[in-house]
Protein backbone atom coordinates (compact mmCIF):
# COMPACT_ATOMS: atom_id res chain seq x y z
CA UNK A 1 0.00 0.00 0.00
CA UNK A 2 2.91 2.54 1.14
CA UNK A 3 4.75 2.07 -2.72
CA UNK A 4 1.37 2.56 -4.17
CA UNK A 5 0.78 5.62 -2.48
CA UNK A 6 4.76 6.44 -3.06
CA UNK A 7 3.99 6.17 -7.18
CA UNK A 8 1.03 8.36 -7.01
CA UNK A 9 4.01 11.21 -5.86
CA UNK A 10 2.60 11.41 -2.66
CA UNK A 11 5.70 12.20 -0.06
CA UNK A 12 5.70 11.57 3.47
CA UNK A 13 5.76 15.51 4.45
CA UNK A 14 2.63 15.40 2.29
CA UNK A 15 0.80 13.08 4.30
CA UNK A 16 2.03 14.50 7.65
CA UNK A 17 0.64 18.11 6.92
CA UNK A 18 -2.16 17.05 5.56
CA UNK A 19 -2.79 14.64 8.39
CA UNK A 20 -2.68 17.84 10.25
CA UNK A 21 -5.37 19.77 8.14
CA UNK A 22 -7.94 16.42 8.19
CA UNK A 23 -7.31 16.62 12.24
CA UNK A 24 -8.55 20.86 12.71
CA UNK A 25 -10.82 19.94 10.41
CA UNK A 26 -12.59 17.27 12.54
CA UNK A 27 -11.74 19.63 15.81
CA UNK A 28 -13.96 22.06 14.19
CA UNK A 29 -16.67 19.46 13.15
CA UNK A 30 -16.51 18.36 16.49
CA UNK A 31 -16.35 21.62 18.23
CA UNK A 32 -20.03 22.88 16.31
CA UNK A 33 -21.75 19.33 17.61
CA UNK A 34 -21.42 17.29 14.28
CA UNK A 35 -20.02 14.40 16.02
CA UNK A 36 -21.28 11.79 13.24
CA UNK A 37 -18.95 14.22 10.53
CA UNK A 38 -16.63 13.86 12.91
CA UNK A 39 -15.78 10.13 12.01
CA UNK A 40 -14.61 9.85 9.03
CA UNK A 41 -12.51 12.89 9.39
CA UNK A 42 -11.05 11.39 12.11
CA UNK A 43 -10.88 7.99 9.87
CA UNK A 44 -8.50 10.09 7.46
CA UNK A 45 -6.42 11.76 10.06
CA UNK A 46 -5.37 8.42 11.21
CA UNK A 47 -4.91 7.04 7.46
CA UNK A 48 -2.11 10.02 7.11
CA UNK A 49 -0.61 8.89 10.06
CA UNK A 50 -0.34 5.82 9.54
CA UNK A 51 1.14 5.52 6.09
CA UNK A 52 3.65 8.81 6.47
CA UNK A 53 6.60 6.51 7.69
CA UNK A 54 6.10 3.74 5.70
CA UNK A 55 5.87 5.87 2.75
CA UNK A 56 8.45 7.73 3.94
CA UNK A 57 10.68 4.17 3.83
CA UNK A 58 9.25 3.08 0.62
CA UNK A 59 10.89 6.11 -1.61
CA UNK A 60 14.05 6.25 0.67
CA UNK A 61 13.68 9.43 2.03
CA UNK A 62 13.67 8.66 5.84
CA UNK A 63 15.05 11.37 7.47
CA UNK A 64 15.74 12.73 10.75
CA UNK A 65 14.36 16.13 9.93
CA UNK A 66 10.77 14.00 8.58
CA UNK A 67 10.84 11.98 11.78
CA UNK A 68 10.61 15.32 13.99
CA UNK A 69 8.36 16.79 11.38
CA UNK A 70 5.50 13.96 12.23
CA UNK A 71 6.35 13.60 15.87
CA UNK A 72 5.63 17.52 16.14
CA UNK A 73 2.63 17.31 13.64
CA UNK A 74 1.18 14.70 15.69
CA UNK A 75 0.85 16.86 19.02
CA UNK A 76 -0.33 19.23 17.25
CA UNK A 77 -2.76 17.45 15.84
CA UNK A 78 -3.70 15.81 19.44
CA UNK A 79 -4.03 19.08 20.87
CA UNK A 80 -6.42 20.11 18.48
CA UNK A 81 -8.58 17.22 18.92
CA UNK A 82 -8.74 17.36 22.04
CA UNK A 83 -9.24 21.10 22.04
CA UNK A 84 -12.30 20.23 19.83
CA UNK A 85 -13.79 18.23 21.81
CA UNK A 86 -13.20 20.48 25.36
CA UNK A 87 -14.97 22.93 23.23
CA UNK A 88 -18.43 20.75 22.69
CA UNK A 89 -18.39 19.75 26.17
CA UNK A 90 -19.06 23.35 26.94
CA UNK A 91 -21.51 23.92 24.88
CA UNK A 92 -23.38 21.19 25.81
CA UNK A 93 -22.57 20.19 29.50
CA UNK A 94 -22.31 21.99 32.94
CA UNK A 95 -20.01 21.48 35.30
CA UNK A 96 -15.66 21.00 34.48
CA UNK A 97 -16.57 18.01 31.99
CA UNK A 98 -14.20 20.28 29.53
CA UNK A 99 -10.59 19.82 31.64
CA UNK A 100 -11.58 15.92 30.73
CA UNK A 101 -10.06 16.46 27.32
CA UNK A 102 -7.26 18.29 28.27
CA UNK A 103 -6.57 15.08 31.29
CA UNK A 104 -6.59 13.13 28.30
CA UNK A 105 -4.08 15.16 26.17
CA UNK A 106 -1.88 15.41 29.10
CA UNK A 107 -1.61 11.64 29.78
CA UNK A 108 -1.12 10.71 26.09
CA UNK A 109 1.77 13.20 26.36
CA UNK A 110 3.47 11.32 28.88
CA UNK A 111 3.34 8.29 27.01
CA UNK A 112 5.42 9.77 24.30
CA UNK A 113 7.69 11.40 27.08
CA UNK A 114 8.37 8.32 28.69
CA UNK A 115 9.24 6.07 25.48
CA UNK A 116 11.38 9.62 24.01
CA UNK A 117 13.63 9.72 27.39
CA UNK A 118 14.39 6.01 27.54
CA UNK A 119 15.33 6.40 24.18
CA UNK A 120 17.68 9.45 25.13
CA UNK A 121 19.24 7.64 28.74
CA UNK A 122 20.35 4.75 25.99
CA UNK A 123 17.75 2.44 28.15
CA UNK A 124 16.46 -1.03 26.52
CA UNK A 125 13.09 0.12 26.10
CA UNK A 126 10.20 -1.63 24.98
CA UNK A 127 6.37 -0.80 25.16
CA UNK A 128 6.13 -2.66 28.62
CA UNK A 129 4.27 -5.90 27.97
CA UNK A 130 0.54 -5.64 27.62
CA UNK A 131 -0.08 -2.38 28.84
CA UNK A 132 3.09 -0.64 27.71
CA UNK A 133 1.29 -0.76 24.38
CA UNK A 134 -2.09 -0.25 25.05
CA UNK A 135 -3.29 3.04 24.12
CA UNK A 136 -0.94 4.23 21.61
CA UNK A 137 -1.74 7.07 19.32
CA UNK A 138 -3.86 4.55 16.50
CA UNK A 139 -5.89 2.95 19.59
CA UNK A 140 -6.60 6.44 21.17
CA UNK A 141 -8.43 7.88 18.12
CA UNK A 142 -9.83 4.44 17.44
CA UNK A 143 -11.34 5.11 20.71
CA UNK A 144 -12.37 8.72 20.59
CA UNK A 145 -14.11 7.73 17.10
CA UNK A 146 -16.14 4.97 19.39
CA UNK A 147 -17.40 8.13 21.46
CA UNK A 148 -18.11 10.27 18.55
CA UNK A 149 -20.65 7.63 17.50
CA UNK A 150 -23.22 8.80 20.09
CA UNK A 151 -23.40 12.26 22.35
CA UNK A 152 -24.36 10.32 25.67
CA UNK A 153 -21.08 8.31 24.88
CA UNK A 154 -18.46 10.61 24.79
CA UNK A 155 -18.00 11.13 27.83
CA UNK A 156 -17.79 7.73 28.99
CA UNK A 157 -15.28 7.54 26.20
CA UNK A 158 -13.31 10.07 27.36
CA UNK A 159 -12.88 8.63 31.03
CA UNK A 160 -11.72 5.40 29.28
CA UNK A 161 -9.69 6.75 27.34
CA UNK A 162 -7.88 8.84 30.13
CA UNK A 163 -7.73 5.84 32.53
CA UNK A 164 -5.84 3.44 29.87
CA UNK A 165 -3.75 6.04 28.46
CA UNK A 166 -2.51 6.80 31.95
CA UNK A 167 -1.86 2.73 32.56
CA UNK A 168 0.15 2.66 29.18
CA UNK A 169 2.34 5.48 30.77
CA UNK A 170 2.66 4.29 34.27
CA UNK A 171 3.47 0.53 32.61
CA UNK A 172 6.31 2.12 29.96
CA UNK A 173 7.55 4.18 33.17
CA UNK A 174 8.20 0.80 35.46
CA UNK A 175 9.28 -0.72 31.88
CA UNK A 176 12.51 1.86 31.84
CA UNK A 177 12.78 2.12 35.72
CA UNK A 178 13.86 -1.92 35.52
CA UNK A 179 15.90 -0.70 32.54
CA UNK A 180 17.76 1.83 34.12
CA UNK A 181 18.59 -0.74 37.43
CA UNK A 182 22.27 -0.52 38.46
CA UNK A 183 25.33 1.81 37.81
CA UNK A 184 24.49 3.24 34.12
CA UNK A 185 27.44 6.12 32.45
CA UNK A 186 26.25 9.82 32.56
CA UNK A 187 23.50 11.56 30.99
CA UNK A 188 23.55 10.93 27.02
CA UNK A 189 27.56 9.33 26.86
CA UNK A 190 28.75 6.72 25.45
CA UNK A 191 28.84 3.12 27.76
CA UNK A 192 32.20 3.19 27.69
CA UNK A 193 32.93 6.52 29.13
CA UNK A 194 33.26 7.22 32.14
CA UNK A 195 32.27 10.49 34.25
CA UNK A 196 34.33 11.87 36.33
CA UNK A 197 34.15 10.65 40.29
CA UNK A 198 32.06 13.45 42.09
CA UNK A 199 29.64 13.86 38.84
CA UNK A 200 27.04 11.55 38.04
CA UNK A 201 26.77 13.19 34.30
CA UNK A 202 28.15 14.95 32.10
CA UNK A 203 27.02 18.37 30.88
CA UNK A 204 28.89 18.20 27.08
CA UNK A 205 27.74 15.01 26.77
CA UNK A 206 23.54 15.66 26.24
CA UNK A 207 21.76 12.95 24.07
CA UNK A 208 21.28 15.69 21.41
CA UNK A 209 25.33 16.16 21.01
CA UNK A 210 25.92 12.54 21.53
CA UNK A 211 23.71 12.04 18.36
CA UNK A 212 24.87 14.82 16.41
CA UNK A 213 28.79 13.70 17.28
CA UNK A 214 27.73 9.84 16.15
CA UNK A 215 26.15 11.40 12.57
CA UNK A 216 29.72 13.10 12.20
CA UNK A 217 31.52 10.37 12.88
CA UNK A 218 29.87 8.13 10.77
CA UNK A 219 28.88 5.70 13.54
CA UNK A 220 25.11 6.95 12.83
CA UNK A 221 23.49 7.20 9.21
CA UNK A 222 21.07 9.97 8.73
CA UNK A 223 17.72 8.42 9.09
CA UNK A 224 18.74 5.90 11.62
CA UNK A 225 17.15 5.21 14.51
CA UNK A 226 19.03 6.09 17.67
CA UNK A 227 18.20 2.57 19.34
CA UNK A 228 21.04 1.45 17.35
CA UNK A 229 23.19 3.72 18.46
CA UNK A 230 22.05 3.36 22.29
CA UNK A 231 22.81 -0.55 21.53
CA UNK A 232 26.23 0.31 20.87
CA UNK A 233 27.05 1.90 23.58
CA UNK A 234 25.46 -0.68 26.01
CA UNK A 235 27.89 -3.18 23.94
CA UNK A 236 31.07 -1.29 24.57
CA UNK A 237 30.10 -0.35 28.00
CA UNK A 238 29.88 -4.14 28.37
CA UNK A 239 33.35 -4.98 26.44
CA UNK A 240 34.65 -1.89 28.76
CA UNK A 241 33.14 -3.65 32.20
CA UNK A 242 34.09 -7.02 30.92
CA UNK A 243 37.58 -5.71 30.35
CA UNK A 244 38.02 -3.74 33.16
CA UNK A 245 36.92 -7.17 35.37
CA UNK A 246 39.49 -9.10 33.36
CA UNK A 247 42.26 -6.44 34.63
CA UNK A 248 41.27 -6.65 38.30
CA UNK A 249 40.98 -10.52 38.47
CA UNK A 250 44.87 -10.46 36.85
CA UNK A 251 45.27 -8.01 39.74
CA UNK A 252 44.31 -9.85 42.24
CA UNK A 253 45.78 -13.07 40.87
CA UNK A 254 49.43 -11.10 41.11
CA UNK A 255 48.35 -9.92 44.64
CA UNK A 256 47.63 -13.04 45.92
CA UNK A 257 50.83 -15.16 44.33
CA UNK A 258 52.74 -11.68 46.13
CA UNK A 259 51.40 -13.36 49.46
CA UNK A 260 52.12 -16.84 48.75
CA UNK A 261 55.53 -15.90 47.75
CA UNK A 262 56.56 -14.00 50.54
CA UNK A 263 54.59 -16.48 53.21
CA UNK A 264 56.44 -19.56 51.68
CA UNK A 265 59.55 -17.32 52.15
CA UNK A 266 59.10 -16.62 55.92
CA UNK A 267 59.72 -19.82 57.85
CA UNK A 268 63.03 -20.02 55.89
CA UNK A 269 63.93 -16.89 56.80
CA UNK A 270 63.22 -17.98 60.83
CA UNK A 271 64.92 -21.27 60.53
CA UNK A 272 68.28 -19.10 58.80
CA UNK A 273 68.11 -16.74 61.65
CA UNK A 274 67.67 -19.57 63.84
CA UNK A 275 70.47 -21.59 63.05
CA UNK A 276 72.62 -18.37 63.40
CA UNK A 277 71.80 -17.37 66.81
CA UNK A 278 72.72 -21.11 67.72
CA UNK A 279 75.82 -20.48 66.28
CA UNK A 280 77.04 -17.93 68.22
CA UNK A 281 76.01 -18.89 71.33
CA UNK A 282 78.39 -21.90 70.91
CA UNK A 283 81.70 -21.21 72.79
CA UNK A 284 83.92 -23.06 70.35
CA UNK A 285 82.42 -20.13 67.54
CA UNK A 286 83.18 -17.37 70.19
CA UNK A 287 86.67 -18.41 70.24
CA UNK A 288 86.66 -19.38 74.03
Amino acid sequence: MSRRIARLGVTADLLTASGLVFAVATALVVATGHLLVGIPLLAVTGFHDLFDGPVAKATGKASVRGALFDSVMDRFADAVLMAGVAWYLVSVHDGELALLPLAVLAAASLVSYVRAKADALGLPMTNGGVFGGLMERAERMILLGAGFLEPWLLVPVLWALFGLTMLTALARFFTAWRAAEGPAPGVGEPAGARAPSGFGWRPERSPRSSVRRARRDGYLAPGQPRGELAARWRARRQEALESRTARARARRERTEAARAVRASRGPHRAARSGHRGLRGSDPADRGA
